[in-house]
């Protein structure tokens, strides 16, 4: 016969999804954050997100979750789970395991604080880092910035940010935002060109200044770049 099964048995606890949301502005990778606008951490920034409720699953109540609390519905381009953190006392009310998702997409929209949200916006990731985040959400960030920086290594999500014919400078430009750093443009155009299958090249050219007109490429058809892109 089982044993019988007492939930008051066991401490309580809650889980929470929060969303890493990344995306270029200006040149720049930004991330979208809220201002808290109840307890705890009231007034402080932090990553969208909030309580799983009992009849929903992770992703369900991650769309939830930012569309209340942003505005921002129906994020395309690359979402995954992140990783889940559970520190006894990441959360002061009581224990929370929180699993994080990561989304990284172009041509996101202008956000709209609501729910319990008292505001929100984009911030420049240099920034958000820099600035005390509520909860655990510097680690959260940290984590989701270098994920996405990894991911361009090996797979073609950079080209999403161009148009959808580009000059392999304007791919470059995408890289440079997310890696945070300049890239030497002839190497950086050895490397993407002779990846098998990540660049087409259109036949076409675009003027780009005082030299010869620039190659217009589009994106090719492979999901994995090898060699992948290394950031050295």
């Amino acid at each position: 016969m089982a044993t019988r099964y007492d939930p008051a048995d066991y401490p309580p606890f809650a889980v929470t999804v929060d969303l890493v949301v990344l995306t270029l502005r200006d040149d720049a990778l930004h991330v979208l954050l809220v201002e808290r606008g109840a307890d705890p951490w009231r007034g402080r920034w932090a990553l969208p997100g909030g309580f799983v409720r009992p009849d929903e699953g992770l992703d369900a109540a991650a769309a939830r979750e930012l569309a209340e609390e942003t505005g921002v519905r129906d994020v395309p381009g690359h979402l995954e789970q992140l990783a889940s953190y559970g520190d006894p006392d990441r959360d002061p009310r009581m224990r929370v395991v929180s699993v994080a998702y990561l989304a990284l997409a172009p041509d996101l929209p202008e956000p709209r604080a609501g729910s319990d949200a008292a505001g929100a916006a984009w911030v420049r990731v240099d920034d958000a880092l820099a600035r005390p985040l509520a909860f655990d959400h510097a680690r959260v960030l940290a984590d989701g910035v270098e994920r996405a920086r990894a991911k361009l290594e090996y797979s073609p999500l950079a080209a999403a940010f161009c148009a959808d014919e580009f000059t392999v400078a304007e791919l470059r430009r995408v890289y440079e935002a997310v890696w945070g750093r300049p890239l030497d443009p002839r190497n950086f155009h050895r490397k993407v060109t002779g990846v098998p299958g990540l660049l087409v090249d259109t036949g076409r050219t675009r003027a780009e200044g005082r030299g010869r007109p620039a190659a217009l490429y589009r994106r090719g058809d492979v999901t994995t770049l090898h060699p992948p892109l290394s950031r050295d």
